[in-house]
């Protein structure tokens, strides 16, 4: 039975890499007099690093103007990481990154059938924060029952620690819940802590399978382009409803349950 959801952040709430990560880190390299810049592709090809601060210290080591001391790079990468948060902040506070379609629809949806949900997510606390604040309003935190942040982690995804605290926090076992991810490392996290996937790809995550060797594909149940549309999903969503409702994600986890007789996942 489908007791909790749990909700990645960046990719799979909103498109706040695209939108707000990579606009905000470019933003801090300018403020900052850095010759530092990343397109689009290069930021994508760093995506599969998990962390705003592991991203910069990886890439200052290809960078012939950074410093060539360890410990100077640290921070450096401190001084970067810091200033970007406050540029993000800024972005989402002006209303400039929304949430997903389908994504209120799915937390109303939640709400009145009493599903709880968690926010199991990598980034900052503050990042978070700011996103939600923004689109959900001060109070959005009564929303959820958990939320795991990246600085309540050791290790990042696509470690499982994230929702094994989550798990922890809710008083739930994995098979209870349903995480939503948009991301390899995601996808990984959440199956090898035991949580079924449905995987919403975004923007810098188009075909999360194709490009994910690190996690097979049968590890989700479904997958799809967006919770706001209930075409293109494999497997297809039943009904006309016209997006992903929790009526939806409950026949993919009942139908993946041990002994279930069509049991399936996406591939």
């Amino acid at each position: 039975m489908l007791k909790a959801l749990l909700w990645d952040v960046d990719g799979t709430l909103a498109e706040t890499e695209h939108d707000g990560h990579l606009v905000a880190f470019n933003q801090a390299f300018a403020q900052l007099g850095l010759p530092w810049c990343w397109g689009e592709r290069r930021y994508g090809e760093l995506l599969t690093i998990t962390g705003g601060r592991e991203r910069l210290l990886h890439d200052l080591r290809s960078q012939p103007w950074a410093p060539v001391d360890a410990d100077e790079r640290a921070a450096l990468a401190e001084r970067v990481h810091a200033l970007k948060n406050a540029c993000y902040a800024r972005i989402v506070a002006e209303g400039l990154i929304l949430l997903r379609p389908g994504v209120r629809e799915l937390f109303d949806d939640c709400a009145l059938a009493g599903v709880a949900m968690a926010v199991v997510t990598t980034t900052s606390r503050a990042n978070v924060v700011a996103l939600l604040d923004a689109q959900l309003g001060r109070g959005w935190s009564a929303r959820f029952a958990a939320v795991v942040c990246g600085e309540d982690v050791a290790r990042k995804k696509p470690d499982p620690q994230a929702y094994q605290l989550a798990l922890d926090a809710l008083g739930l076992a994995a098979a209870d819940t349903l995480a939503i991810e948009d991301a390899p490392a995601g996808v990984a996290a959440a199956g090898a802590a035991g949580v079924p996937v449905v995987v919403t790809r975004s923007r810098f995550f188009p075909e999360t399978f194709a490009v994910a060797p690190i996690h097979p594909a049968h590890a989700a149940l479904a997958a799809g382009p967006s919770l706001g549309d209930a075409r293109g999903w494999r497997p297809a969503a039943a009904g006309d409803s016209g997006r992903i409702g929790l009526a939806q994600l409950q026949h993919w986890h009942s139908a993946a349950l041990p002994g279930a007789p069509n049991g399936q996942g996406a591939r």
